[in-house]
């Protein structure tokens, strides 16, 4: 069986939950006799996936998301020896789509989030967010299977989609590879920073999108106990009105308080591991979130979870065993940033909490979520569609 995978995003350049998806699924389906993995995605050459470039040199001054279809086109043309196709976001979909009826195979869209689900990226790309929602439409409608990383997840693919079967959404979680991501004893790299491990800290790891509810973070901080460290490793922000609120939001924070430590770049896996291995928790803020597979990453380095309840977050940190909840509701984002602060001095005052918290959850990810499992799945839903 030779499947096209189609990706935007493909190591090296990961920079979100769906490329780390892709990278580990690759990796464990590569293991499966009989499975045969062609990668295609977007971006410089790499050694082991076909490379699309991401800009058309025909209209270098046009919408984003027109570069995006034009590349989808180009990677369209060189599926021609697949027996499926699966596509990751909507940046792919479209070649999926097109793929399929050109040649008349197969092909399966990962839901790793919806376009309407996420208004504000009409901040970020402009009329180029209505035709990413065209795109994802109509590459969910017209596939053969639906996969949702989540239970919540199959269930926002209905909402936004109703004219989808339910028989062709199918659950298969995001994973977690529990050998890369361990609790890590060594701190050179938490030193390098500027975290003092006299003291406690909570971290957040992810982009500055809307999605990730970063301002709700700096406001909480502003309540938390003064003895702990915030660390953000955060990447840049979606668009320079998002940056401006953010810069605003950290700068408040560092003025009120001392051990906030912002790292800008994106830093390497083991690094990351490294300081979610020493934090008293991993804050995830998300006001939508699929599922969020750096949940799964802090729960794996043994670390308490502290997270909004939204989306597919709940089946993943299971309250008061694995991580503490925080209810979410647009509508009262001040009871949000509250909960939000008082789950992180609830930690700071019972670090054994925590601790217990963490090994639980290292169990959980380790038992419920093993990637190995995942690629499996995936490989079973291909054969039923051939």
């Amino acid at each position: 069986m030779r499947v096209g995978l189609l990706t935007r995003e493909y190591p090296p350049e990961v920079y979100g939950g769906a490329g780390v998806h892709v990278d580990f699924l690759v990796q464990h389906l590569r293991q499966i006799p009989g499975v045969d993995v062609d990668v295609s995605c977007m971006g410089a050459e790499r050694p082991d996936a076909r490379a699309f470039a991401e800009q058309d040199s025909r209209f270098p001054d046009g919408n984003a998301a027109l570069h995006v279809l034009s590349t989808d086109i180009a990677m369209t043309a060189h599926c021609g020896e697949a027996d499926i196709v699966h596509s990751h976001t909507w940046y792919a979909n479209m070649a999926g789509h097109l793929a399929a009826m050109l040649n008349d195979i197969p092909h399966v869209v990962s839901a790793h989030s919806l376009e309407p689900q996420r208004p504000w990226k009409a901040e970020q790309l402009g009329g180029g967010y209505r035709l990413s929602s065209w795109a994802e439409r109509t590459g969910f409608l017209g596939a053969d299977a639906v996969i949702a990383v989540s239970r919540g997840m199959a269930v926002d693919v209905l909402g936004a989609y109703p004219e989808i079967d339910e028989e062709r959404v199918h659950v298969i979680y995001n994973g977690i590879d529990a050998q890369v991501y361990h609790h890590d004893s060594d701190t050179d790299v938490v030193e390098a920073l500027g975290i003092d491990l006299s003291r406690p800290y909570v971290a957040f790891v992810g982009r500055i999108t809307r999605q990730k509810g970063v301002p709700h973070l700096l406001r909480a901080g502003l309540r938390f106990d003064p003895e702990v460290q915030i660390v953000l490793l955060a990447g840049a922000a979606d668009t320079p009105e998002l940056k401006a609120e953010t810069d605003g939001g950290i700068a408040a924070l560092q003025g009120s308080r001392d051990g906030v430590v912002v790292v800008s770049e994106m830093l390497p896996r083991e690094s990351v591991r490294q300081v979610l291995s020493h934090a008293l928790a991993f804050l995830c803020p998300s006001v939508y979130e699929p599922l969020g597979i750096v949940n799964l990453e802090a729960m794996a380095c043994e670390t308490a979870v502290v997270a909004s309840a939204v989306g597919g977050i709940p089946e993943v940190v299971a309250d008061g065993e694995t991580g503490l909840l925080v209810p979410y509701t647009p509508d009262d984002t001040a009871r949000f940033e509250a909960g939000l602060a008082d789950r992180v001095n609830q930690l700071v005052r019972d670090p054994g909490l925590a601790r217990r918290l963490g090994e639980a959850g290292r169990a959980r990810a380790v038992s419920s979520f093993d990637w190995a499992s995942i690629a499996h799945e995936t490989a079973d839903l291909y054969r039923s569609l051939l």
